[in-house]
């Protein structure tokens, strides 16, 4: 995982969108106050940063040391979150925890083989919260609208740059994150949608492009340059205002063992 990404943190943590106030706030009034929070993928604490505070701890986890180093930035020496190198096959070797959050991470996973593992690790009312953008069945891959998605389809296409993910991954089996909760221990969903208007540039979307992980600079090497400057202008020539306007659907899932 952490090859997969490699290069990626710095334009991860500055372009990826927040979860927002919003969305991270009702996080934390689910989980409580008291609780003790593994977020599972941490990446550079999109979540961890803004849950510090609102819970009593946060285990940071996440396997690239490149994204946990710019975390540890971010969150300015947060005294409630703990940063630790590990990864879904690591999580018997965790300090306990009472629930666990995922972000845009649990699609990388052996999902069923996690759910198995957090059914043994987590109290009986721990949850599964999953946050992340609103999907729609057939769309895997970049859900939400996003207006310029052509043209960087196009221009990673013309650089043959594709994704790859493991055979029991959401993006290899296209299977939602929903259904397999549901038939997991965790089958008692819950579910809270929150709207944000977003505003991208060049700049924005040539860096979010560089955090994904198939078009990192670590998967580009030494086309990083080319790659920047044909989608830069691929870009202005499709909008030569340089200027996208998105409606971003971010969904926080909560799942709970029914009767619990």
């Amino acid at each position: 995982m952490e090859e997969l990404f490699g290069g990626a943190a710095p334009y991860y943590a500055r372009y990826r969108p927040a979860y927002g106030e919003a969305a991270i706030e009702h996080l934390a009034r689910a989980l409580g106050p008291d609780s003790r929070v593994l977020d599972l993928g941490c990446g550079p604490g999109t979540i961890a940063v803004p849950l510090a505070g609102r819970v009593r701890t946060v285990l940071a986890v996440d396997p690239a040391e490149e994204m946990l180093a710019a975390g540890r930035r971010l969150a300015a020496g947060a005294p409630t979150i703990t940063w630790l190198r590990g990864d879904s096959t690591t999580l018997r070797a965790l300090p306990p925890f009472d629930h666990v959050v995922m972000g845009r991470s649990f699609h990388w996973m052996d999902r069923r083989a996690v759910l198995a593992d957090l059914d043994e690790l987590l109290p009986p009312r721990g949850a599964v919260a999953l946050i992340g953008p609103v999907s729609r069945r057939g769309e895997p891959w970049q859900p939400n609208a996003q207006p310029w998605q052509p043209v960087e389809r196009r221009v990673c296409a013309d650089f043959g740059l594709g994704m790859s993910a493991a055979a029991t991954s959401f993006h290899a089996t296209a299977e939602p994150h929903r259904d397999v909760l549901a038939a997991s221990p965790f089958d008692h969903l819950e579910s809270r949608t929150f709207t944000r208007r977003l505003t991208w540039d060049v700049d924005g979307l040539v860096g979010l492009q560089l955090s994904y992980s198939y078009s990192s600079p670590a998967a580009l090497g030494d086309r990083l340059h080319a790659f920047v400057e044909a989608l830069r202008e691929a870009l202005l020539a499709d909008n030569p205002a340089g200027r996208w306007e998105q409606e971003l659907l971010t969904e926080v899932l909560i799942a709970r063992r029914t009767g619990r």
